[in-house]
């Protein structure tokens, strides 16, 4: 048997940590090729090397994604390495949260490019390798490889969340976006999707007193919540408890694997009930 992504190839951007790491390897596990897209070096080669001694292939390219060239540069390298993508995973980000009228202009921004600016350069980046390949296999009377495009949401963009306008204003435009591509890349066999999480239990969501943090042009920003609201999500969560990396990555290889040959446009919640 073979897997449900076999000689598939998958960028995923975030794929150091947390739920890119989970999914990267889930990913490998299904036969797919994976490109680790990380801004830092260690956790990249990390999960690298933890998907080639389970016996998956896999390649870590390191960059941020909000950097002027890199989405036209990871495309390049990815085709340098592979030849083809077949997948997208717009993964990466981080939260920098604030009340409305105390969020800087810096802080706004900040967040729109991570999560909402540079999903639509590489995606637009994507364009030559993806959906212009598939209308050449198309023309020639070929079925086109399937090819999906996934982006990494939250109920935050759905719902709206206090002390986070800029991360929900983008996580919402991610939906926006998604569902546009959708209607412009289905005619090339180009599926796109959104996965929009719940509480997952990652660094952006474990207590502020665990002390992790991110380096934003030279400032640094604290990450994680409270520890009194980590415990009432889970109150809140009907399933009873915080989703793992491990959940998350599940969600996103369900929009990427043949069975959701037929779903495009869509938001996907992987919430544990949570929002229902």
């Amino acid at each position: 048997m073979t897997g449900m992504l076999q000689d598939q190839v998958a960028i995923i951007t975030g794929a150091g940590r947390g739920i890119g790491a989970a999914a990267a390897r889930l990913f490998a596990s299904q036969g797919a090729k994976v490109v680790v897209c990380d801004l830092d070096d260690v956790p990249a080669q990390e999960t690298v090397a933890e998907i080639r001694a389970a016996g998956g292939e896999a390649i870590a390219i390191m960059g941020s994604v909000t950097r002027e060239g890199f989405a036209e540069e990871l495309m390049q390298k990815t085709m340098t390495a592979y030849g083809k993508l077949n997948i997208l995973v717009n993964n990466a980000g981080y939260t920098w949260d604030g009340v409305v009228h105390k969020m800087s202009d810096a802080q706004w921004q900040a967040i729109l490019d991570v999560h909402l600016t540079a999903p639509f350069k590489l995606i637009r980046a994507a364009a030559p390798v993806m959906r212009d390949v598939a209308k050449r296999e198309m023309d020639a009377g070929q079925a086109p490889e399937p090819r999906c495009i996934i982006n990494v949401s939250s109920t935050s963009g759905l719902h709206g969340n206090a002390g986070q306008a800029n991360y929900a204003a983008a996580k919402m435009g991610l939906v926006g976006l998604t569902k546009t591509i959708a209607k412009e890349w289905g005619r090339f066999g180009v599926r796109c999707n959104t996965v929009a999480f719940g509480f997952i239990d990652t660094r952006l969501t474990r207590s502020k007193d665990d002390g992790h943090h991110i380096d934003v042009d030279g400032q640094e920003v604290a990450l994680g919540i409270p520890e009194a609201m980590r415990e009432m999500a889970k109150i809140l969560i009907p399933l009873g408890r915080h989703g793992t990396v491990e959940d998350a990555a599940g969600g996103i290889l369900l929009l990427a694997s043949p069975f959701a040959s037929y779903i495009t446009g869509h938001t996907l919640e992987v919430t544990g009930g949570a929002g229902i």
